[in-house]
């Protein structure tokens, strides 16, 4: 459909142990708690003038074994067998409900005649990754948007950013020529930076994008999601990760009154964040900039495929590697299998030990080629 627009739309629930009771009778998937059973008042009972304290427990009648002083056994209270004490369940995660939304899902795929996404939870918890395609942009079938976004801190960024982003590009790419595309790009980020700012919300997320259009492939990132090309199966990358480790990135940073410190074999700006672009992050603002870094390539017959793909992928798989993976899928063959490319990627990078969200995105280029 033209100008359809494909987006995961899965919640954020945060599982917090010290969130208060929010239980819901009607919910089959609530975890219902019994409180225990309140103590009734303390009862005395005086034997031999002193006062004997029981905890809630009632009395009867017991025959004391002390007779030095009587020819007959002393009647005492007879201590009763105390009532059965209910104790209430709780769940490991210490939360009073647990429930899963139906859009909580663990993965996701997506395919068009020329694309396919695939998108799996990892083991960190809800899932944060989300996706944007736009097919038949204007009209013309050969122009389109794809993007894929990482959130973190919550999915709220990579929600907001997935939905809004293309327009505010698009909006920018009207009123700029031809050779000003990149400038355009840059402030379609900071205008979606800006908005989703004004929603006072945590978290961000990171991104990468292709806008495709008039033969050219126009592609973004801010933070470390990733563009790779083949080109005659030889692996392209088009976009270098933002990471506060960057030279660059590093100097940019302590310039505006910042630091960088490595802790854990990983490097963090303020002690915080492992990524120095994003959307979002307002704590950090002054440090993370949105604004992207874009190259813009002329789509030739020997560029045949590209992967937008998130950390959680390019933290074990090589770039190369990828296209080794992905290119049989694609090229030489009748029917291109680009859903099982991208699982077989996905895949790999979880048997590799991935713990984060797993987002592949691959995309067919001769059909843009004007």
């Amino acid at each position: 459909m033209p100008g359809a627009v494909a987006v995961t739309n899965s919640q954020v629930f945060l599982s917090s142990m010290f969130r208060q009771p929010m239980i819901s009778p009607s919910s089959p998937l609530s975890l219902r708690h019994t409180s225990p059973v309140p103590s009734s008042p303390s009862s005395t009972l005086h034997t031999n003038g002193s006062a004997l304290h029981t905890n809630g427990y009632n009395e009867g009648s017991v025959v004391s074994c002390d007779n030095s002083n009587n020819s007959s056994p002393t009647v005492l209270s007879k201590r009763k067998r105390p009532a059965r004490i209910q104790i209430p369940f709780a769940p490991l995660s210490f939360v009073d409900e647990v429930v899963k939304p139906v859009d909580d899902v663990a993965e996701i795929d997506d395919e068009g005649e020329e694309y396919s996404v695939y998108c799996k939870r990892g083991k960190r918890g809800a899932m944060e990754d989300r996706y944007s395609v736009v097919v038949d942009l204007q009209g013309d079938c050969k122009q389109a948007f794809f993007g894929v976004f990482d959130g973190h801190g919550g999915a709220k960024a990579a929600d907001f950013s997935a939905k809004n982003l293309n327009r505010n590009i698009m909006s920018k790419v009207a009123n700029k020529c031809e050779d000003e595309i990149a400038e355009a790009v840059r402030e379609g980020y900071i205008a979606t930076d800006s908005e989703f700012l004004e929603e006072d919300v945590n978290g961000g997320t990171c991104c990468v994008t292709a806008l495709i259009r008039k033969g050219n492939l126009i592609v973004s990132n801010a933070g470390d999601c990733r563009a790779v090309m083949s080109r005659g199966g030889v692996a392209e990358a088009l976009t270098v990760d933002h990471k506060p480790s960057r030279e660059d990135e590093k100097d940019r940073i302590e310039k505006m009154g910042g630091y960088v410190d490595c802790r854990n074999g990983v490097w963090r700006i303020q002690g915080s964040l492992a990524v120095s672009r994003a959307i979002g992050d307002n704590h950090l603002k002054k440090w993370v900039i949105s604004e992207p870094e874009t190259r813009v390539i002329n789509i030739r017959p020997e560029c045949e495929f590209l992967i937008l793909a998130s950390d959680g992928i390019w933290d074990t798989v090589s770039n190369q590697e990828a296209i080794d993976i992905v290119r049989p899928f694609c090229i030489g063959t009748m029917k291109p299998d680009l859903t099982s490319a991208c699982k077989k990627l996905v895949g790999l990078s979880a048997t590799r030990g991935s713990y984060d969200d797993m987002s592949v995105m691959i995309i067919r280029l001769p059909h843009f080629m004007s």
